[in-house]
C-alpha cells in the first residue's frame, strides 16, 4: 500500500499473534446487478472504524500436493494422501472482525483436540498434523483482547473442515452462519468420510444457512451482507469445497479480503493454481479469477487461512499487486 493514503490507519502487533488492525471508517459497496465484471465505487463511510484481529490458533502441515495440485481429477485428489513430501508448519488464522454493530468471528480455527484423530481414516493419519496448545485456541486469545463469548454477535464459518470449526464450542450464545450446502455435505456417515468431523460439533450447534442475495459485488454475481452496514459481505467462493464462501470487510477504498481456504497462499490465487482438495478444477479456477479480478479493480488486501504472511500483510496493509 502507498504511504500517500487518504485515511492513516494505527496498527499494533502482539507478542502473542494477534495482529490488530485499526481501520480509519468502514464502507458500503453498491454494485449493479446485472454487471458482475464491474465494480463500482466505494464510498467511505462516516461511521466508526473497524477493528480486525489475525487469531494465529495454532499451526497444521500438509503434504505439498494439497497445496498445490499436481495433475488433474482424481490423481490430484489423491496428491494430498500419496505424496511424500510433507509442507513447512502453517498457521492456521481465525479472523475477529470488531464492528459498531457486534463483533464478528470468521473461522474458529484449531483446537487441542485435533491431536487425536480417528485412526480409521488414511487423511487424518497419513496427511495431516496439528499443533497447538490451549492458550492458543480462540476462546482464551479473544478474552485475552477483551472479547467475551458474549461480545460476539456472529460467527461465519468459510467451510467446515476440521482446522476451521474446531473453536466452535467457546460461541454458543452467538449466530452461527454456514452454507447450508456446506453443512450437509458435513453432515452423517458421508461426511465424516469427506474429512469432516461433525460428532465433534456441539450439541447446540444449528447455524443459520447463508443464502446469497442477486447482489453483484464486482466479478461475485451474488453476495450477503453480514452488516446494517454493508461494509462486512459474505462472497460465495467455491472450489476448496462446493459451497465455500469468503468474506469482505470494506475498510475505506480498501477490502480486507478473509479467504477462507480459497488458496492457501497470495501467490496460488495470483497464479490461479487450484489446491490438491477441491472436489472440481473449474469452480477454483472461476473463483480464484474473480478473485484476481476484484484485487485489480479495487484495492484489496488478501488474507487466506494458512498463508505465513497472511498476518504481516494485515499489519503492513500490503495490498495485492501484480506483476
Amino acid at each position: 500500500m502507498s504511504d500517500e493514503l487518504a485515511n492513516a490507519h494505527d496498527f499494533l502487533v502482539t507478542p502473542s499473534r494477534r495482529t490488530l488492525l485499526k481501520g480509519a471508517g468502514g464502507a458500503f459497496f453498491t454494485a449493479a446487478i446485472g454487471k458482475p465484471a464491474a465494480l463500482a465505487s466505494i464510498e467511505p463511510s462516516r461511521g466508526e472504524g473497524t477493528r480486525v484481529h489475525a487469531i494465529q490458533t495454532g499451526h497444521v502441515k500438509v503434504k505439498k500436493a494439497q497445496i498445490e495440485g499436481c495433475g488433474h481429477g482424481l490423481a490430484r485428489q489423491l496428491g494430498p494422501i500419496l505424496d511424500a513430501q510433507w509442507s513447512d508448519w502453517l498457521p492456521t488464522y481465525a479472523w475477529a472482525i470488531e464492528h459498531k454493530e457486534g463483533v464478528i468471528v470468521v473461522d474458529t480455527g484449531q483446537a487441542t483436540h485435533l491431536k487425536s484423530l480417528p485412526a480409521w481414516h488414511p487423511y487424518f493419519q497419513l496427511a495431516v498434523q496439528f499443533r497447538i496448545e490451549p492458550e492458543e485456541e480462540v476462546g482464551p486469545q479473544l478474552r485475552a483482547i477483551g472479547i467475551g463469548q458474549k461480545d460476539v454477535r456472529r460467527v461465519v464459518l468459510t467451510h467446515v473442515h476440521i482446522d476451521h470449526d474446531a473453536g466452535l464450542s467457546y460461541f454458543p450464545h452467538s449466530e452461527i452462519l454456514a452454507s447450508a450446502g456446506e453443512i450437509e455435505r458435513a453432515s452423517g456417515l458421508a461426511g465424516e468420510i469427506r474429512g469432516y468431523l461433525p460428532e465433534r460439533w456441539p450439541s447446540w450447534f444449528a447455524p443459520s444457512p447463508i443464502v446469497f442475495e442477486r447482489t453483484a459485488f464486482g466479478p461475485f454475481d451474488g453476495s450477503l451482507k453480514l452488516t446494517n452496514a454493508g461494509d462486512v459481505v459474505a462472497l460465495p467462493t467455491p472450489g476448496h469445497t462446493p459451497d465455500h464462501l469468503s468474506v469482505a470487510v470494506l475498510d475505506g477504498e480498501t477490502i480486507l479480503f478473509l479467504a477462507g481456504d480459497a488458496s492457501y497462499a497470495e501467490h496460488q490465487m495470483l497464479a490461479g493454481i487450484v489446491d490438491g482438495v477441491s472436489p472440481e478444477e473449474a469452480p477454483a479456477l472461476i473463483t480464484l479469477r474473480k478473485i484476481r479480478q476484484l484485487a485489480k479493480t479495487n484495492p484489496l488486501i488478501y488474507l487466506p487461512t494458512h498463508d505465513p504472511e497472511a498476518a504481516h500483510r494485515l499489519e503492513a496493509r500490503k495490498r495485492t499487486v501484480f506483476g
